[in-house]
This record gives C-alpha cells, structure tokens and sequence, in this order.
C-alpha cells in the first residue's frame, strides 16, 4: 500500500488539505482505438501503476476529498478490481457509466452507432454523482502536481452555483506525439487571462519546427508550437451540466445522421463564452504534461515517471 496518509500529515502538505469539498471527475470511458487497448489500464510505474494512480496521488494532496471515474459498463469488473479497489480507503469513490443510450428526454441512439459520444457527453452523464466544484482530467494523462494545486487553489474560490470556470493551459509543443497526429483544444486568452475562445482540433502533428493541423483530406494550417492548448484539464462548477446538457441538445439535432460526431468539452466552453454565460480563467501550471495516445509513446512516459520517482516527487509504490 501506499501509505498515502502519512505523506498528507507532513507539514508540507498541510496548505494543501481539503478546506471545501472538491470532486476529481476521471474520464476513462474511452476505447483507446489508436492505442489499441485500454490504455488507462495499463502499467507505467515500476510498481505497476497506472497513470491514474498518479493523478488521484497528486489530487489527495492537493486537498480533493472524492473521485468519480466516468467509465463503460463492459469495463466495470477490471476496472473495480484493478483500480477501484482498495481506493476508497483514502478518498470518497463513486462509479458512473457513460453509454451511448444515456441522453437527454426526446432522443435515441441512432441505429449502427457504435462510437461514444465524446468528453462533452461523458462530463454530463456524472451530473448526478458531482454537487461540487470539481476538475475534469484524462484517466491516460500525466498533468503533474503543480497542475492539481493550482486547480484546487482555484475552485476553492468558487461557489457551485456560479459559472465561474478554468482551464489549465499547456504549450503544444509539449503535448505531441513522435508517433502520430493528436486531439487538442487550442485555446485563446486576453490580456487578463480569460479564455476568449477553444477550438477543438482533432488532427494535429508535428511539422517541421513547429505543427500543423488538418482543415479536410489534404488540406492543412500551420501552427507554431507555442500555442497555449487544453489536455481536459478544466474546474467547472456544477453549473456546468445545465449549460452542457443544452449544448448537447443542439448537437444531437444536428448531428442526428451522423454516426462518429463527437462532442467535446471544448465545444460547451466556447459557447458558454461566445453566450457570455460564464468565464473561464486560464490557469498556468509549471507541471509538465505527458501521455499515452500511441503504444510508442509508453517508453518516453515509463522513463519520465521513473526521473519523477528518483526526484523524490512521488514513492515507488503509489498503489492504493
């Protein structure tokens, strides 16, 4: 086990315990097609964690008190057995279940639809485990601790009814793939640090210095690389799942013949900015982003945890 307890009692951390209730909504629904498999299941630790054990890790410490992953049905018996289990020892756990029948009074999934949703969709189906602010990550993200604290820091100065929200930003260059395109939300800020616009761009991949990303089949627009991006790391109040679930009304509508629309958290946030219903603040964190969108990529992230460990950063065995 990991003796997380002790780690919270050290003076150090004291700053960081949980002075409100705070949610860490996991996405980890995913089928993880590029990947080839349940890549947030998959061990990177020397121990045989998961990227997942690092976050709730890093969470604890930063004074979150509940976890709810966002998972699929066919996925619950390895998942509780092999992530769940034991978690609920150190902080609150809860399950929901993201599932293409899930949706709003009024609609269906169309026949032959096999791809989910999206992370818009997954977000919304957790409406009833979340009644608190709360931080939305990737269950196959690394955000580093820097990045959780700076979210807690944040939401502790909200209130669940307001539309007061924050992403944190990280520089794209950082966040590709040696080994292929990637999804990201590039994202726009102004003077003060609110986020003016995120435009979701599912095709983005290295180019020269820099990168480009997909406009069509063979069309493409350059990017520098020092692009502020989104990875879904967001603090959202719940006032988040009104404002989403209206967005997914108008998507389903539109979207009602096609069967691999997707809807993003990107999506939601520039329209509740475009609306001016909320404000979203820009959070910088000097925390350092890795993942896993390709098998390639396990190599660099296994070789990154193990620098983080002997830093003293984390113990060897995080396991729950």
């Amino acid at each position: 086990m990991c003796g997380i307890g002790r780690t919270l009692e050290s003076p150090s951390e004291t700053s960081y315990r949980a002075v409100m209730n705070m949610t860490l909504l996991v996405l980890a629904a995913g089928i993880g097609s590029r990947y080839g498999g349940l890549k947030q299941m998959d061990p990177v630790g020397p121990s045989g964690e998961f990227l997942i054990d690092y976050s709730i890790y890093d969470a604890i410490r930063a004074g979150f008190n509940k976890v709810v992953f966002v998972i699929r049905r066919s996925i619950e018996t390895d998942f509780r057995e092999r992530i769940g289990k034991g978690l609920g020892r150190n902080i609150e756990t809860e399950f929901v279940f993201q599932e293409l029948t899930d949706l709003p009074d009024g609609f269906e999934a169309p026949d032959g639809r096999s791809k989910p949703w999206g992370t818009a969709h997954a977000v919304l189906v957790s409406k009833k485990a979340v009644r608190e602010p709360f931080c939305v990550i990737n269950a196959d993200d690394f955000y580093g601790r820097q990045s959780y604290e700076v979210v807690a820091g944040f939401l502790r100065g909200t209130a669940p009814a307001e539309p007061i929200y924050s992403v944190v930003g990280f520089t794209l260059r950082g966040t590709l793939s040696e080994h292929g395109s990637v999804a990201r939300g590039i994202c726009e800020a102004d003077k003060d640090g609110f986020l003016t616009s995120v435009a979701e761009r599912t095709r983005i991949e290295k180019s020269g210095t820099g990168a480009r990303f997909a406009l069509g089949e063979d069309k493409w627009s350059d990017l520098t690389g020092d692009e502020l991006v989104s990875m879904n790391m967001w603090g959202f109040t719940p006032r988040i799942f009104d404002q989403t679930e209206t967005a997914f009304r108008t998507f389903l509508s539109d979207n009602a013949g096609n069967p691999k629309a997707e809807m993003y958290i990107p999506i939601v946030v520039d329209d509740v900015i475009k609306q001016r219903l909320g404000t979203v603040r820009v959070l910088k964190s000097d925390g350092e982003w890795f993942g896993v969108t390709y098998p390639a990529d396990k190599s660099r992230v296994v070789e990154k945890i193990g620098a983080l460990i002997a830093s003293g950063e984390y113990p060897s065995n995080v396991k729950f």
